[in-house]
Order: C-alpha cells, then sequence, then structure tokens
C-alpha cells in the first residue's frame, strides 16, 4: 500500500484535529509563522514528528500537490489492537511473544526490527502514537516486505498497555545499560514482552519502572551502546534460543 500525503494548512490542520494517524509533518523553513504556529503546537501537544525543509523538498515530495508549505504523511498500513496480537499467539497455541517499542524515531530501524520480528515469529509490535515512527513507505522498505506480516499496535499509553499485559500474564522485560542482570543468564522461557527503548535516550524510567525485569546486553567495546535495531535482535533470538531448547 503506497503512504498518503496532504497538503495545504487547512487539510493538515484539520487531519491533526479529526485524529487521523499521522506519521510526519514536513513545514517550509519560510512559512509564515501565522499558519505554521497552531499547526506546530497542535503536533507537538500530539508528538507528531514536525521537520522544517527547504520549500524546493516540498515541490519534490509530491508532485502537483497544493501544499502551501505544510506536508503532512498519514499512516498508509492498518494497525491492529493490542487484543488482536494476544489473539494470535493463543490461536497459534503459542506464549505470547511481543515487542514493545519505546518511541523508535528512525524508520529504517523500526523497519529492520520488524523484519527481525518476522523472522523470529513475534506475534506483533507494540508502539506508541507518540514521539514515534509510524509505518511509513521507508519503514515497509526497509521491513523488506515483513510490514505486511507482522502486526503492529499503536497505543496511546504504553505504561498502561504493559500492566494490561501482565494482567494477561505476559513478563515484561526491559533493557538498559545499567542493569544487573546479563541478557544470556534471564529467564525468557514464558509469555514475554521485551522493551526496546529509542536510539538516544533508551527505555524511559516510567517504563522501566513498569518491567518485570531488566537486562542488559554484554558490552566489551569503547561505545557503550548498540543500534536500537541490532539489540532488538540479539534479544529476539535469545528468546527463540530458549523456546527452541529440547
Amino acid at each position: 500500500m503506497d503512504e498518503e500525503y496532504i497538503g495545504g494548512k487547512h487539510s493538515v490542520m484539520e487531519a491533526i484535529r479529526a485524529g487521523r494517524t499521522i506519521n510526519k509533518i514536513w513545514i517550509a523553513e519560510n512559512a509564515q509563522k501565522q499558519f505554521a504556529g497552531p499547526i506546530v503546537a497542535e503536533a507537538k501537544n500530539l508528538g507528531i514528528l514536525v521537520q522544517f525543509t527547504d520549500k524546493r523538498k516540498l515541490d519534490q515530495m509530491v508532485e502537483g500537490l497544493q501544499h502551501q508549505g505544510v506536508i503532512a504523511q498519514v499512516a498508509a498500513y492498518e494497525y491492529v489492537e493490542v487484543e488482536d496480537i494476544l489473539a494470535i499467539a493463543k490461536a497459534l497455541g503459542q506464549d505470547p511473544f511481543i515487542l514493545i517499542l519505546d518511541e523508535i524515531e528512525d524508520p529504517h530501524n523500526l523497519g529492520s526490527i520488524l523484519r527481525t520480528a518476522d523472522c523470529t515469529g513475534v506475534h506483533g509490535v507494540i508502539i506508541p502514537k507518540r514521539r514515534s515512527v509510524g509505518l511509513t513507505a521507508t519503514v515497509s522498505k526497509t521491513s523488506a516486505g515483513a510490514v505486511e506480516y507482522v502486526p503492529v499496535a499503536r497505543v496511546t499509553n504504553i505504561s498502561q498497555t504493559i500492566e494490561q499485559l501482565k494482567e494477561q500474564g505476559v513478563w515484561v522485560a526491559g533493557t538498559d545499560v545499567t542493569a544487573a542482570q546479563d541478557v544470556y543468564k534471564a529467564n525468557f522461557s514464558m509469555p514475554i514482552a521485551l522493551v526496546i527503548g529509542n536510539e538516544g535516550k533508551g527505555v524511559g524510567r516510567l517504563i522501566k519502572e513498569r518491567c518485570d525485569f531488566l537486562v542488559k546486553l554484554p558490552m566489551a567495546g569503547h561505545v557503550n551502546s548498540l543500534n536500537a535495531s541490532v539489540a532488538a535482535g540479539v534479544l529476539m533470538y535469545e528468546v527463540v534460543r530458549q523456546r527452541n531448547k529440547s
């Protein structure tokens, strides 16, 4: 499915107010403050990513679209509910295996994570509506088509969602560089949800407090962090390894 763009100050503002799922908004750098200001304020309030760019780039993005200096990209894929993800696991007779992504902003990271999720049998991925990249064409391309097969739920509140999963018997493991427990010594042989943090900030403090336990990846190099999609891949395959042990 192709991504959809809408342009023009009134169209974009109405889309925001109508609650449409908006992945990102681009605004021309020289846009008049009287119309750009309210759009930026509404987008910031909802955690929608906004990027200021050269007007010529907007012209090139969607040829023929009367954008008036503002373009919004709306979700091109249907999202599922968290309950749908749990139902998929149940239908397969498997313990739930879920990924929770805490404010992943890079579409290439999300695409790579979805690709590995498909390979490792993840039943579904949960992302927040705010401050997070959605299912864009770049995500789809990077995922090599996995976006078509891995269900993605978009929720308003990750902390509340974690509590709901715990009520359903799912254990929640967060990643943290300061965690005492090594990922390879943790037990993932249970209904599990793995929390992967933002590229720069990691997992948020409130979300870490909601996790049942925290794990860290062993680090031997000079850089004390891994790319989010690489870290997610290591964790996913450790779950697979433990579940496949005879």
